[in-house]
């Protein structure tokens, strides 16, 4: 049986003449024989002879031809569908005719073993010399005719290699084979049946044709860690010719020659789309609201541990907004739950329009919503869009031809101000969302304690910042950032600590809100990247002229002065250092807010060797497009994606389709919150660029980071 470019050998068991297989057919002169399919062209009949390595005619009695296979076409030199209908007797060169119109008569007549030798005429006159052999079907009064190029007899192998292809072809699994340049060499009629296309439809067509971008690069990477004796299942997504997803589990296996050259690879196929699609039916239900499609308590509670942890590895703010609808349950009572549902779902938009895509909505349960608002410029933000939501839900709401009016009161907590733990979190914007409504409804509120402390603390903050600048209480410690190709520690990334007088060691969540409200986060962030180029100049003259080190970067700073990116260039230039050494990292909140002037004004600096790179890719749910849209140098992918390389089934392939796609746009990629040597090392698998972790190290002093080694494996 001949697979594409390999000829796949048979085991001895089935290699050599086999109990009761002649039986199936009647036995012709010199040990052939005679296929005996139904005489009709039925759907099985027409799959299993299909790809058959002989000629295949079903000649009606006045010898037209009623069916032929893929063989028989090649032998007349026509498309199938040219010679359905015409009588065989025309392609005959016309010295033979007489001799063919002897073998169908014998045929017809019954005899056994008919048989003869002739030319016929393909398509410009070429002529090509068969043997042909015939039986009779005295039920349908039809002629069986098999031919083959003279001189290539049908012997025991290709019986066979024809029982093989009957198992290949009545198997429940798809098979596909490929050539070494991804061409379809075969595909039996499960595999069609499954994409929805006739076998010979799928035949000569590249494999890509039969899946979208991302599915053709998991392929192509897969083949190739096959054929290095990687052994595993991969899930993939196929297009089917309605244009609906197929999802596939698939063995591959690569084939090779005697020398050890590739041919291609043939796959084994089994459906998954009803179990993928059960398992997500499953995993939402367990996770989201049925009636409005938000996010329920559970998942609404990682997502808050999530934004959380988010805050305690950079300068975010983060606020939890706590919403209860005033009065619902008037609604309910006078115009029933239908209507009450329908007014939840309405709300749950209301709200949804308020907020932006990387900010996350839950509903808790009854008429009780919940938004974690994080990476906001300034306190006040939180003002505007609890008013916002406000506004949204004091409108009237039509519900099935009748109007019903509702109201909002919301308690707001802080994250660090208020409470660091969830649970107190949560408690805390309750307390303040009861305070909300005893004033009066339709109203927000912080929680009254917190709010007082932090207006308290904004004042005493705002002032000792001012001598925290001048008296050089701010430090910069250093995590590393590692080649995966090497080991080696090539960059880092600049971490801003306030040693507090009073309150000791302070992280940026603490007082970088603070900073950005009163505007002096400009200057502290020019000292932070003056200081991070002093310390990278000592640090290429010592180690790597190579070495980078990133920094932070918010919004604010952009917005505030567009002149410093000059002073940022001009001192460079003192220090004699490339603008490259300095890596500036935008967090994606800002592409998202559709902050495009950021990037236009950054362009010209970036031109001249300031190189920048998106932070935390994924965390607000954005699209691969910004990678194409916006001029970047690095791609940092959100830890989210990272924690779930080990946890969830899709975790490796979202970080393999980020990792493909930047490199296609020539950006380099660094996985953030690496935490284990199994992320690590299917990071490295993926061709993920450079990781950052505390599996790696931590945050360090200058010192520290030279004794890990700058530059060093």
């Amino acid at each position: 049986m001949e697979f594409g470019p390999g000829r796949l050998h048979l085991p001895a068991t089935v290699s050599g003449e086999e109990p009761g297989f002649a039986t199936m057919a009647p036995r012709l002169p010199g040990g052939g024989a005679v296929f005996s399919p139904p005489a009709q062209p039925t759907a099985g009949y027409n799959d299993l002879f299909l790809l058959a390595p002989f000629g295949f005619f079903l000649l009606a009695p006045d010898g037209t031809i009623q069916h032929l296979n893929l063989a028989a076409a090649r032998l007349l030199g026509v498309s199938r569908s040219v010679a359905t209908g015409q009588a065989l007797r025309g392609f005959v060169l016309e010295a033979h005719r007489e001799r063919f119109d002897g073998f169908v008569a014998g045929t017809m007549a019954g005899l056994p073993g008919a048989r003869c030798e002739l030319s016929l005429c393909g398509a410009g006159g070429a002529l090509t010399e068969v043997s042909l052999r015939g039986s009779f079907d005295v039920g349908t009064r039809a002629c069986r005719v098999v031919g083959e190029l003279a001189g290539d007899p049908i012997d025991a192998l290709a019986r066979s290699e024809e029982r093989f292809r009957r198992i290949v072809h009545c198997a429940d699994e798809g098979v596909w084979e490929v050539d070494a340049f991804g061409r379809t060499t075969f595909v039996n009629p499960r595999m069609a049946a499954l994409l929805g296309y006739a076998i010979e439809e799928m035949i000569e067509q590249p494999v890509a044709r039969f899946m979208d971008d991302e599915g053709r690069t998991l392929l192509e990477r897969n083949i190739s860690r096959r054929r290095q004796g990687e052994v595993r299942r991969y899930d993939f997504k196929f297009i089917r010719s309605d244009g609906d997803e197929l999802w596939a589990c698939v063995a591959i296996n690569p084939l090779f020659d005697a020398a050890g050259r590739y041919l291609g690879a043939l796959a084994l196929i089994h459906d998954v789309t009803r179990q993928r699609a059960a398992a997500a039916r499953i995993w939402h239900q367990a996770n989201y609201d049925d009636l409005t499609g938000l996010p329920n308590r559970h998942m609404f509670m990682d997502r808050l541990g999530q934004e959380i942890r988010r805050a305690d590895r950079g300068a975010a703010f983060l606020a939890l907004l706590f919403i209860d609808l005033d009065r619902f349950k008037e609604v309910n009572d006078r115009l029933g739950h239908a209507a009450g549902d329908l007014l939840l779902t309405e709300a749950a938009q209301r709200i949804g329009a308020c907020v932006r895509g990387s900010d996350s909505i839950g509903r808790l349960g009854g008429d009780e919503f919940t938004v974690v608002l994080s990476g906001l410029d300034r306190i006040a933000a939180v003002d505007r869009i609890a008013q916002d939501i406000v506004d949204a839900l004091v409108a009237p709401f039509e519900l099935g031809g009748q109007q019903a009016e509702v109201s909002a009161s919301i308690g707001i907590s802080l994250y660090p101000a208020d409470a660091t733990a969830i649970g107190d979190l949560m408690a805390r914007a309750d307390q303040a969302m009861y305070v909300a409504k005893h004033a009066g409804r339709n109203r927000y509120s912080y929680y009254t304690s917190g709010a007082q402390q932090a207006s308290l603390a904004r004042q005493a903050i705002a002032a000792d910042l001012r001598v925290a600048l001048a008296e050089g209480q701010f430090e910069l410690l250093y995590q590393p950032i590692v080649s995966l190709r090497d080991g080696a520690v090539r960059k880092a990334e600049a971490l801003l600590r306030w040693r507090h007088p009073r309150r000791g060691l302070l992280r940026p969540a603490e007082f970088m809100p603070f900073a950005e409200s009163n505007g002096l986060i400009v200057e502290i962030g020019d000292w932070v990247l003056r200081e991070a180029a002093l310390q990278v100049q000592r640090w290429q003259q010592a180690f790597d002229p190579a070495f980078q080190v990133s920094v932070n970067k918010s919004p604010v700073q952009f917005r505030r002065d567009p002149e410093l990116y000059q002073g940022w260039l001009d001192f460079l230039r003192q220090l004699e250092l490339a603008p490259r050494s300095i890596v500036i990292e935008i967090g994606e909140s800002v592409l998202l807010d559709g902050m495009d002037a950021v990037i236009e004004r950054l362009r010209p600096y970036r031109a001249m060797g300031l190189q920048v790179a998106l932070d935390h890719f994924g965390s607000g749910y954005s699209s691969l497009a910004h990678l194409v849209r916006y001029e970047l140098d690095y791609v940092k992918i959100d830890h989210a994606f990272v924690e779930a390389l080990e946890h969830e089934a899709n975790g490796l392939a979202l970080c393999e389709a980020i990792i493909a796609m930047a490199h296609k746009l020539g950006l380099e990629v660094v996985a953030e919150g690496v935490e284990t040597e199994v992320q690590r090392a299917l990071l490295r698998e993926s061709g993920c660029d450079y990781a950052q972790g505390y599996m790696l190290g931590g945050p360090m002093t200058a010192a520290e980071l030279e004794r890990l080694g700058c530059g060093a494996r």
